[in-house]
């Protein structure tokens, strides 16, 4: 069973910048596909930005530009650099890892933009 806990998310007015962080941890981190899914009050979870084991990337076209993912696999983290906020970034945001037929979640953390 994964461990995830993810961490970096608070207050920060438009235009600001956040770094999301998601360690792991009793996985093989290396093997997993790692992804940053975000839900806003009454709206669906979505997929923001994905991270394959081979390290290949994909965002959402909605924080195209804006949202980099990327992973350090020495410290089974990895991290969704948010930049130029808008208030409609706001949501939990989640880490999930998949591998095979492993899929887990962490709790997720709470991103709030506003002036």
């Amino acid at each position: 069973q994964a461990q995830l806990v993810e961490s970096g998310g608070g207050l920060v007015q438009p235009g600001g910048s956040l770094r999301l962080s998601c360690a792991a941890s009793e996985i093989i981190f290396t093997l997993y596909d790692v992804a940053w899914y975000r839900q806003a009050p009454g709206k669906q979870r979505e997929l923001v930005a994905i991270i394959t084991s081979a390290r290949r990337t994909n965002v959402a076209d909605s924080v195209l530009g804006r949202f980099t993912i990327s992973r350090d696999n020495a410290k089974n983290t990895v991290y969704l650099q948010m930049n130029s906020l808008k208030p409609e970034d706001t949501a939990v945001y989640y880490c999930n890892v998949r591998w095979s037929r492993d899929d887990y979640w962490g709790q997720g953390t709470q991103v709030t933009v506003s002036s």
